[in-house]
């Protein structure tokens, strides 16, 4: 077992050699060997004993060995180490875990490279409504995250690539005051921020957190976009170039809350209040120019466009959590939960040709979103080593916006049958049941089934939709400790796993490109009320190896086919808005398709494998990924976004001499080339984000952080070929990307 351990070590670090990213693992010191016990002084007489506390958590190490299922946590200590703005900054040094956009700019969060909703986002176990979204979140108010594989039934099997449960802060009974206070720069931009955070008790065995965050921040983008468009009739080509920039100023406050009541003996309550609230101004300048000059020019043709744009979104849920022990085998737990949400945005669009106006156009949406959610789950201990665990799940999202869209002052031609108002509503019914067990002292089983049911409606002035799917899926994972002490463990699963429409996809109502020219790459979108939920078989086979010193070393291989799977399709179509045929993007079920991928993890202190070395935290990453769709040619017939390898290398150290711990981290993702359809290639430029950390300690309560985000900041682009057999439509847009430096003062009391 010892050279199979070196062999997966070696393949890591010669992997850190490429690109990757970094944070710190906390140690957990050797176990000390036994001694003859000091005996106790008695006080003096009229000596009074001081009171000693001794708190505290579980270790992310602890936590992930003892669960069947492959998981991943990461702690609060690492969540706060790099002091990163955003949540997605934070996973990025996950092992498979991507996001989208510009470095420094969060984007989307994706396991396994897969984007697009097959990544399943719980906060506090649940689904958060239409809207928010994870960098709306300050890593300030997260108190742990999980990082689950595969699916379980507990969690939901909506989760093709895995599950990310953001849990926030809970109320403990120790005793904490934290404040934060600081600011970050970009560009000449500063960005204040504040934090504060209390734990306390009150009464009889009560707790309560209380976590506000306030902050501004201020960015300005450079934009690149170019098109060259080759058409075969003419054999003539056209391009199409913009440059500008856009400044944007968003004001946030977040509150997160929980107030644990002991009711008695056996039972507890807990309340949870959530509120985000943020407002935002954008002011967009583009110069465009076409080459050669169209004539006679079109309608529509412009030379320049300034767009400005004013945005306010508001989030309130309250979430109750009743739990009663029974008996001594026997635990009930329920919870529910409402929310509202409003969002609200008007932006208004000037094109001018050689400084005189062109075209104006006006957009106001206002969206306004109600959700609803109730659990109830029974925990028994059924002896033999038996837990068995099963639970109702019920949720709801209604939504309902206007929109109206003025161009020149007036409705938008051919929009106006489908009316400005539309409502739309989704509601889930889920029904589980797993059961854990251990078979001596090294077998852990796991077996687990959940069927869901989603029904979706949406309606506008003249049409009505309705979707309803049903999915049942089966679910068994297993473990195997090599040694009694659980150092070296295989873990397997087999599950079945979906991804549901979105419901922005299901909605009919179409999108208009106000682009000129009109082309497949400037497409209308709309959506489609006769998609199926995607269905994944999926498998995992891992190894992994904790080390004496902290740290572990581990290899994840994992599986997955895909049937029914949706992809965004672009087409000419005769549609009712328009006289002539439109573009029009539209998502289908397109077919089958498979993705498989290797995941190497080794997280360590220097001094173990190197004599005399310095006690650094080494945590390094790298992932392999290869997948197909069948139906499209290859070679880069893969999923949506998907690279085929991402890589983290990283350490940090706290100096014997001073107070001073310094640490960094390299993420990198290579350039992708994906072909979507049969006539659509896309591209993304690869990732290379450098992060670094100093944090001096001023004393046992004080310190101070200063940090740095991106600092290989390089140009980031996202490209497409569209090859309709008429044209051949080549285009990227992008810009370069930014350093950001955040200094930050810290107290815990």
């Amino acid at each position: 077992m010892y050279p199979l351990r070196l062999t997966a070590l070696a393949a890591l670090l010669a992997g850190g050699a490429l690109p990757a990213a970094f944070a710190q693992n906390t140690p957990t010191p050797p176990e000390p060997a036994a001694s003859a016990p000091t005996p106790r002084q008695a006080p003096r007489a009229g000596e009074q004993l001081k009171r000693v506390e001794v708190t505290g958590t579980a270790s992310d190490e602890s936590i992930r060995k003892a669960s069947t299922a492959s998981k991943i946590v990461v702690t609060r200590e690492e969540i706060e180490k790099f002091g990163d703005s955003t949540l997605g900054e934070v996973l990025k040094r996950l092992p498979g875990v991507t996001t989208g956009g510009r470095p420094g700019r969060g984007g989307d969060i994706r396991m396994r490279g897969m984007g697009g909703g097959y990544t399943q986002i719980l906060v506090n176990g649940e689904r958060m409504p239409p809207g928010f979204s994870l960098d709306q979140l300050p890593p300030e108010q997260v108190e742990r995250i999980e990082v689950l594989r595969a699916p379980t039934a507990e969690y939901g099997t909506r989760a093709v690539a895995g599950t990310i449960n953001v849990v926030l802060r809970e109320a403990l009974k120790k005793k904490l005051n934290e404040f934060r206070a600081g600011f970050t720069t970009e560009r000449g931009q500063l960005s204040p921020g504040v934090g504060w955070s209390r734990n306390d008790n009150f009464g009889d065995g009560h707790a309560y957190n209380l976590t506000i965050n306030a902050m501004q921040m201020k960015r300005i983008d450079n934009l690149i976009n170019d098109t060259l468009t080759h058409t075969v009739a003419t054999d003539s080509d056209s391009l199409l170039t913009s440059r500008g920039r856009s400044d944007e100023d968003r004001k946030s406050l977040n509150l997160t809350g929980r107030v644990q009541f002991k009711l008695n003996a056996t039972d507890s309550l807990a309340i949870q209040p959530f509120i985000v609230s943020s407002k935002s101004t954008t002011n967009t300048h583009l110069l465009q120019t076409t080459t050669p000059t169209p004539n006679p020019r079109p309608a529509g043709f412009y030379d320049q466009a300034d767009t400005d744009g004013d945005s306010k979104f508001t989030l309130a849920r309250l979430n109750a959590q009743w739990q009663s022990r029974l008996d001594s085998d026997t635990r009930v737990e329920a919870r529910a939960g409402l929310g509202r949400a409003r969002a609200d945005s008007h932006s208004l669009r000037q094109e001018q040709y050689t400084g005189t106006p062109t075209r104006q156009q006006e957009d106001t949406t206002q969206s306004r979103d109600s959700s609803w959610s109730a659990l109830a789950k029974l925990s028994h201990n059924l002896g033999n080593d038996h837990s068995l665990v099963t639970g109702f799940e019920a949720e709801g999202n209604t939504r309902h916006q206007n929109r109206v869209t003025l161009v020149n002052g007036a409705p938008q031609p051919g929009l106006d049958d489908f009316g400005d108002d539309l409502d739309a509503a989704t509601t889930r019914y889920a029904a589980y049941a797993q059961d854990e067990w251990n078979v001596g002292k090294q077998w852990d089983f796991y077996a687990g089934a959940r069927w869901e049911g989603i029904t979706t409606r949406s309606s506008a002035a003249t049409y009505s939709a309705r979707n309803r799917s049903g999915v049942f899926t089966p679910l068994a994972h297993a473990r195997y400790k090599l040694d009694e002490r659980g150092r070296d463990m295989i873990r397997a699963s087999l599950t079945r796993s979906y991804r549901s429409p979105q419901l922005q996809d299901l909605i009919a109502r179409p999108t208009i490109n106000a682009q000129v020219p009109h082309q497949a790459n400037t497409p209308d979108r709309a959506g489609n009320p006769d998609l199926k939920p995607e269905l994944a078989t999926g498998l995992e086979i891992g190894y992994e190896h904790y080390l004496t010193k902290g740290g572990l070393l581990s290899a994840n291989l994992f599986a997955r086919r895909i049937t029914a799977l949706m992809r965004t399709v672009t087409a000419l179509e005769t549609v009712p808005w328009s006289a002539t045929p439109r573009w029009v993007a539209r998502p289908q079920n397109i077919g089958k398709a498979s993705t498989t991928g290797l995941e190497l993890e080794a997280r360590f202190r220097l001094d173990e494998y190197v004599e005399d070395a310095l006690p650094i935290n080494v945590r390094s990453n790298f992932s392999f990924f290869t997948s197909k769709v069948d139906g499209i040619p290859g070679p880069n017939n893969r999923i949506d976004g998907q690279p085929k390898a991402t890589a983290n290398v990283g350490a940090d150290y706290r100096l014997r001499t001073l107070p001073l711990t310094l640490g960094a981290s390299l993420n990198w993702t290579p350039s992708t080339v994906i072909q979507q359809t049969l006539i659509t290639e896309t591209t993304t430029s690869r990732k290379a984000v450098l992060d670094a950390f100093a944090l001096w300690a001023i004393n046992t309560e004080q310190s101070v952080r200063l940090s740095a985000t991106n600092l290989s900041a390089a140009d980031y682009f996202t490209g497409s070929v569209f090859n309709t057999g008429d044209q051949l439509i080549t285009s990227r847009s992008g810009g370069p990307s930014y350093t950001q430096w955040q200094l930050r003062w810290e107290m815990k009391i």
